[in-house]
């Protein structure tokens, strides 16, 4: 089965495997042949259409090539198929603005009809957004080892401080995917606006317009992506409706953080691997910090990039206050190193709280506020060292 839209037209094959489909869905097309290296702007001169054979690479060579797609102004169409589909790699193709994905083992007539929407759709002006600028957003994930771990306000203190290294207005977007009851909105004293259940499975529908629809402004620099409290929403938000709202978030911002829910679902491991960094928040009590150890090596064994996630520790108080584990002997417990502590300061948490808010506008001289500045001077810092190679969300 072949499809009449590519009919003389240029298409790209990125592996040599793909050149059997010349005599099925691509019969009629002026079929090229060639590597990772035919990703760049010279190689990919006229091109109406480019299919890549996920198989044929390694993760990391594939994810520099699709990194290399979404730095040119207007990237032709692009397919990606194969049995093995790295979670960091689909993240950053759904970035441009064709793509699609096609799992194998597939018929011609699945791929005909895949490249018969991706030729179908209408290439749009760019608008000015942080993957447009030539810069892509930077993804954090913030989760609990246990529950009451203080995930959210963390997230909430790393978003803020991301603001002060923001360029423009609308540059940081939190967004609070617990849900069934995120308390995010709450702590900041915000309406959540974010109906993703009210879309069922028509995630494709969201754009940056919608998603602006969603948004609930904090500050100038600052949006909260934040639900409505219902115990049904995990049940009634499809995965393509929370992973496509993502990718829409990380083409409008500078900087997205999420609020993770403490158990996993069908999205986790997608949204985790197109994170740059996964921070795991843990008290100092053993059953804490075990969970923590537990759950990193989970999301890293799940994640499959070699990403490790890094795990913070909360509620740093002096031992003169009770039996709790030193820094030194939570390491030893947690068998690995903590990326960094986070003082106890409760009288400040629960102000903010309840005066609605983060915790470095209502009690900017807290040690929480020092702490958590350190931890993001500590990740963007080495994030910009040269050599670096950045994950796209």
């Amino acid at each position: 089965m072949s499809t009449d839209l590519l009919a003389g037209r240029r298409v790209l094959a990125i592996g040599s495997a793909l050149s059997g489909l010349a005599s099925g869905p691509l019969a009629g097309a002026q079929l090229e042949v060639g590597g990772l290296d035919r990703l760049s702007a010279a190689g990919l001169s006229a091109a109406d259409l480019v299919i890549i054979d996920a198989d044929a690479w390694e993760a990391p060579d594939l994810a520099q090539g699709v990194q290399t797609l979404a730095a040119l102004a207007a990237p032709p169409p692009v397919l990606l198929v194969g049995s093995h589909l790295p979670t960091t790699v689909v993240r950053n193709l759904l970035r441009l603005e064709r793509s699609d994905v096609l799992e194998a083992p597939f018929t011609d007539e699945k791929i005909a009809y895949a490249i018969t929407g991706l030729m179908a759709q209408k290439a749009i002006a760019p608008v000015p957004t942080a993957a447009a600028s030539g810069q892509l957003a930077r993804c954090w994930a913030v989760t609990g080892a246990v529950g009451g771990a203080g995930a959210t306000t963390v997230a909430i203190e790393i978003a803020t401080a991301l603001c002060a290294r923001a360029t423009r207005d609308k540059s940081v977007c939190l967004i609070d995917l617990n849900l069934a009851d995120g308390e995010t909105a709450a702590y900041l004293g915000a309406h959540p606006a974010m109906r993703l259940a009210d879309l069922g499975a028509s995630g494709d529908r969201i754009d940056v317009a919608m998603l602006q629809a969603f948004v609930t402004p904090v500050t100038p620099r600052l949006d909260l992506l934040a639900a409505p409290r219902d115990p049904a929403a995990f049940d009634a938000t499809s995965r393509e409706a929370v992973l496509r709202m993502l990718e829409t978030a990380c083409e409008s911002y500078e900087w997205v953080v999420l609020d993770m829910p403490r158990h996993r679902r069908s999205w986790t491991l997608e949204a985790l691997g197109g994170c740059d960094e996964m921070l795991v928040i843990s008290e100092l009590t053993v059953p804490a910090l075990i969970a923590a150890r537990s759950l990193s090596d989970e999301i890293e064994r799940g994640v499959g990039s070699g990403a490790k996630p890094k795990i913070v520790l909360n509620r740093l108080a002096s031992r003169m206050f009770g039996p709790a584990p030193s820094m030194a002997e939570a390491e030893k417990a947690l068998q690995r190193k903590a990326e960094g502590g986070i003082s106890s300061d409760w009288e400040a948490a629960a102000a903010s709280v309840n005066l609605g808010g983060p915790i470095s506008t209502h009690r900017p001289k807290s040690k929480i506020v020092k702490d958590v500045q350190t931890l993001v001077d500590g990740l963007a810092g080495a994030m910009a060292k040269p050599g670096k190679a950045k994950r796209a969300a």
